[in-house]
């Protein structure tokens, strides 16, 4: 079953990581090492099934070669997930159990955080490997990436405004955000700051009277949030929310948000084309968060990772390009820009006979 599906999938490697003690459970899968070592978050979620963990980790790894690739990086795909309930499973051995098996990979998989993970947990995973990005400035990291992955959602947003309306002002045009986490926050708080009308939800409260009360935004109930009338929907929490029972319900013209895998599947995506909605292929989006990390691997500048992160303007206009020069849908476009780097890139190396090159750390003191 494994085998068959990696036959499908394209996978390199996937690992499964369990140490009792520690009460982990975790898969690592690496889905390309072509461009570069696979550098992807950890993400921990309370999954249903070990099997539903093992489909999200391998849909997701692969949208991580298609978001680097994308975004430019000399890096391959990989993500891992842990089983488990964030706000009650988290612990120092768990971290340092899963960063042993990080350590094992040496350097194939680079880890970062991901939803359920904070820059605290990250701190544990890099005392057993080097190979981890988005840990603290002592270190030498860069920190909480979110800020990163909201600004670049903007840059998106206004390529993605451009080709759709003439105009990047963010202002004109009212948002329909689902998901208030750390990136969706960052992202209503850049959307206020240029003065746009923000409809949101999230299934914590507290952070729905957060937006309300700093940012001046609208409230919705969780199944609302695809009934307002909004020019634009931000989906920024988990994915697959635009699908056969909520597109229809859909008022915004735009789909352009920081969620991974927004669109249920590829028919999906066929029909928002078909229906004049501007979909923001979500991994040329939200590459903003990857792209800051990956810099921690050369050594980190902030001013640099800013000036990388308005390049996610450029990258949506060329899939833009793509779809109207080769007649396909925005997120197929996606998908070229990527396969065709990936393919050029690797015939490269075949012909310098050069390898994958590996992350060489960073310098830890005991």
């Amino acid at each position: 079953m494994v085998f068959e599906t990696l036959d499908h999938t394209g996978h390199e490697q996937i690992v499964f990581c369990h140490n009792k003690d520690a009460g982990l459970k975790a898969i690592i899968a690496i889905h390309s090492t072509v461009l570069g070592p696979a550098l992807g978050g950890t993400r921990m979620w309370n999954y249903a099934t070990e099997e539903e963990a093992l489909n999200d980790v391998l849909r997701l790894s692969r949208g991580m070669t298609y978001k680097n690739a994308v975004a430019g990086l000399n890096l391959g795909g990989g993500k891992a997930v842990i089983i488990g309930d964030a706000s009650q499973d988290k612990s120092e051995a768990l971290f340092r159990a899963f960063g042993q098996f990080v350590e094992s990979l040496n350097g194939r998989y680079i880890t970062a955080e991901d939803v359920g993970i904070d820059v605290n947990d990250m701190e544990y995973v890099y005392r057993e490997t080097e190979y981890v990005t988005g840990v603290h400035q002592v270190h030498g990291g860069s920190g909480d990436p979110s800020p990163f992955t909201a600004y670049g959602t903007l840059q998106g947003l206004m390529a993605t405004l451009n080709k759709k309306h003439g105009d990047e002002e963010v202002g004109k045009y009212s948002y329909a955000v689902q998901g208030l986490g750390h990136v969706g926050m960052e992202f209503v708080k850049l959307l206020k700051e240029r003065g746009a009308k923000i409809f949101v939800t999230d299934i914590n409260q507290k952070l729905v009277d957060r937006a309300v009360n700093e940012f001046g935004a609208e409230a919705v109930g969780l199944d609302e949030i695809y009934d307002v009338p909004a020019d634009v929907y931000s989906p920024c929490a988990l994915g697959g929310t635009v699908n056969e029972n909520t597109l229809d319900r859909l008022k915004a013209k735009i789909i352009c948000g920081a969620a991974n895998n927004q669109l249920a599947n590829n028919a999906i995506g066929d029909e928002v084309t078909k229906r004049g909605i501007l979909y923001a292929p979500d991994y040329a989006v939200n590459a903003g968060g990857v792209m800051n990390v990956a810099l921690e691997l050369d050594g980190y500048n902030r001013e640099r990772a800013m000036r990388m992160m308005r390049t996610i303007y450029h990258n949506l206009g060329r899939i833009y390009e793509i779809a109207e020069r080769d007649g396909i849908p925005t997120y197929q476009a996606a998908d070229r820009m990527a396969e065709e780097r990936i393919e050029k890139i690797g015939k490269l190396k075949l012909s310098m006979g050069r390898g994958t090159p590996r992350f060489q750390g960073r310098i830890r003191g005991n």
